[in-house]
């Protein structure tokens, strides 16, 4: 069995090198160990392109997407550009998961197709910790120039994609050359013992990864310092968190 996995393993590498990424490649760790250990890096690769999108109601105005996307974000260092068409970004909340808005530079444009040149400017900027960019279209040879850029200079790129059509909504599912691909639907809470509101739950799908398996857990909601957890009453199964494997979509 290890021996199998040690070649599992360099074809991994192999294929990573002739896709251009690096077998060394740093990581930022979800801290969710079921995650963690997916992922080929061990948790989100940085210098690298990736790709959020939400599924249930509502998912075109991409809340929960844009939660999961702020966690991230408060766990990196430096500054962050975000580039966005539309005005619907409530930045006080996302202190709510963690990163304060006053790390935030917005670009505004009022064209989708300006929003692409707009990323790829702001990841030849090595100062940033991460360039967001609010996207309906994105096609293999713009988001290879995005990879590429994301790589040369060490900044991440998240892309969050929008749609207010179905039309626009079935871009979504077309290649990109995105590291990984995720799907993010709000999740039924934990019953709390009096009236309330419990922590809030996502379903995470890995749709698409260089080098692991499409997989789906079902975790926490990110708090202050943008921390997904564990809900208490999966934590202690045989496979903590772990749902199973997304359907396409």
């Amino acid at each position: 069995m290890g021996a199998r996995r040690e070649v599992i393993e360099d074809l991994r590498r192999q294929i990573d090198r002739r896709h251009g990424g690096s077998p060394s490649r740093k990581s930022l760790p979800f801290g969710i160990m079921p995650i963690d250990r997916h992922l080929p890096t061990k948790g989100l690769a940085l210098g690298a392109l990736h790709e959020v999108i939400e599924h249930g109601p509502a998912s075109e105005f991409a809340g929960t997407a844009t939660l999961f996307t702020a966690g991230i974000l408060a766990r990196l260092k430096g500054p962050v550009l975000w580039c966005l068409t539309r005005r619907d970004l409530f930045s006080p909340g996302l202190l709510q998961a963690g990163p304060h808005p006053n790390r935030v530079i917005y670009a505004e444009t009022s064209r989708d197709g300006e929003i692409l040149p707009l990323i790829e400017e702001g990841l030849h900027e090595k100062g940033l910790g991460a360039v967001v960019g609010e996207v309906t279209k994105l096609g293999l040879t713009a988001s290879r120039r995005l990879q590429l850029a994301a790589e040369a200079s060490g900044v991440t790129a998240l892309l969050i994609r929008r749609w207010w059509t179905l039309a626009q909504k079935d871009l979504t599912g077309l290649p990109t050359a995105a590291l990984t691909r995720w799907r993010i639907t709000p999740a039924v809470s934990e019953s709390m013992p009096a009236d309330g509101l419990g922590r809030a739950r996502w379903q995470v799908d890995l749709m698409r990864c260089r080098g692991a398996e499409p997989c789906s857990w079902i975790v926490e909601a990110c708090d202050a310092q943008g921390r997904l957890a564990l809900p208490s009453d999966l934590a202690h199964g045989p496979h903590p968190a772990q749902v199973r494997k997304p359907a396409a979509g």
